[in-house]
C-alpha cells in the first residue's frame, strides 16, 4: 500500500506507519507533528490511499495559505448572496467537498481562535452550517490534521483551543526530520527513481557522503527539490550526480560546513502542488512521470515563465525558485535560450 512505499528503514518512520497502520479503519483522528518539509502531506495522503476511503474524495487546505478573510468561506462554503463579492451560485466548502473523503488540514496551527470554534462544533454535530443560514448538512470524513509547532504548546500559550486540541489529538505521529533518518541513502534512491524513471540515476560517492553528513534544515521537501535541479542540470549521457549539479546555495553550505537555519531550497508554488509533494512540470500529460528529456525541458520552460514574470530580473526569479543566480543560469542554458529566446 501507499504507506508501504514511506517505510524505507528509518525506525521512527516504520513506527509512525505500523501505528497509523493500526487506525486506518477506525474513525480516530490523527494529528502530525514534525519540521516544515518533513513530508506531513505525502504522509497524510498516504494514509488515505491505504484506507477504506480511498476512493473517495481527498481534500488538503493549507490553513497557513489561506487568508484570514477568505478561510472561513473556503472551509464552510456560503450561501448565495452571503457576503459582498460571494459567487451568486454559493460555495460548498471543502468540509462538505469531503463528505466520505479525507479532510487534510495542514498548519492547522494557524488557523484563527474564532473559526477554532466553529471547527470544533463541525466535529462535535459531524454537521456543516453554512455561511448566510439555511439549513446543516451532514459531513462525515476522516480528519487528519498537522502542523510544525507544537500544538500543546500553543495550547498552553492560548493561541490553540485546549477542546479542539482533544478533538485533533486522536493519535499523534511526530515524523522525523531529515538529519535524523536512518534511511537517507533509500530516501535518496527512492526520490531519483521517481524523478528519473527511465533512467538509473546515483550519487559521486565523495558527494553521496557530504549529503548525508549535511543537516537538511528543509528537510524532504530540500531534499527532493536539490535533486531534482541536478537532474535537470545533468547532461542527456550522463547518470552520476556531481557536485557540479547541484544548486549553488547548497554548494556554498557544503562548503562552509553548516547550513543555514532557514530551508534555502524552498520554491513558491501553489498550494494545491505543493500538498501533492512535487511540481506541476514533474509529469507528462498522461499522467505519467515525465521522461528525463521532457523533464529538462519543461524545468527549463518553468525557469524562462517565471523569469518572464520577473520582467527579466535573474535575482528576483531565482529567489522565487529558491535556487542561486548562477544554478538559475545553468538552468536557463538550453536549445531555446541558445537560439536566442
Amino acid at each position: 500500500d501507499a504507506l508501504h512505499l514511506l517505510d524505507l528503514g528509518d525506525a521512527a518512520m516504520h513506527q509512525a506507519v505500523m501505528r497509523a497502520r493500526r487506525v486506518l479503519d477506525k474513525p480516530i483522528p490523527l494529528l502530525l507533528q514534525g519540521e516544515s518539509g518533513v513530508g506531513k502531506d505525502l504522509f497524510a495522503r498516504a494514509v488515505h490511499d491505504s484506507g477504506p476511503r480511498r476512493g473517495r474524495a481527498y481534500v488538503a487546505v493549507n490553513c497557513a495559505a489561506l487568508p484570514e478573510s477568505l478561510i472561513e468561506a473556503e472551509l464552510f462554503g456560503y450561501r448565495p448572496g452571503a457576503f459582498t463579492g460571494a459567487s451568486r451560485d454559493g460555495a460548498q466548502g471543502r468540509l462538505r467537498e469531503a463528505h466520505g473523503g479525507t479532510l487534510f488540514l495542514d498548519e492547522i496551527g494557524d488557523m484563527p481562535l474564532p473559526l477554532q470554534a466553529r471547527l470544533l462544533r463541525v466535529l462535535q454535530d459531524r454537521q456543516v452550517q453554512p455561511l448566510g443560514g439555511g439549513p446543516a448538512v451532514a459531513v462525515d470524513f476522516q480528519l487528519i490534521g498537522a502542523s510544525h509547532r507544537p500544538l500543546r504548546q500553543l495550547v498552553a500559550q492560548g493561541l490553540f483551543r485546549e477542546d479542539l486540541y482533544y478533538r485533533l489529538n486522536g493519535l499523534t505521529l511526530c515524523l522525523p526530520p531529515v538529519r535524523e533518518r536512518q534511511d537517507l541513502p533509500m530516501l535518496v534512491a527512492r526520490l531519483l527513481a521517481a524523478i528519473e524513471p527511465a533512467r538509473r540515476v546515483e550519487l559521486d560517492p565523495p558527494l553521496a557522503r557530504e549529503l548525508m553528513a549535511y543537516r537538511w534544515p528543509g528537510n524532504v521537501r530540500q531534499l527532493e527539490q536539490a535533486l531534482r535541479i541536478a537532474c535537470a542540470l545533468m547532461e542527456p549521457g550522463e547518470s552520476v550526480i556531481r557536485r557540479g549539479h547541484l544548486p549553488d546555495d547548497l554548494v556554498e553550505e557544503l562548503d562552509q560546513g553548516a547550513p543555514l537555519p532557514i530551508p534555502v531550497l524552498r520554491p513558491e508554488r501553489p498550494v494545491a502542488a505543493e500538498a501533492e509533494g512535487s511540481p506541476e512540470f514533474a509529469r507528462a500529460a498522461d499522467g505519467r512521470p515525465a521522461p528525463p528529456a521532457m523533464l529538462r525541458e519543461q524545468s527549463r520552460a518553468h525557469a524562462r515563465r517565471v523569469l518572464a514574470d520577473c520582467g527579466g530580473n535573474h535575482s528576483e526569479a531565482a529567489r522565487r525558485l529558491g535556487i542561486g543566480r548562477n544554478t538559475l543560469y545553468r538552468l536557463l542554458k538550453g536549445p531555446a535560450s541558445a537560439s536566442g529566446e
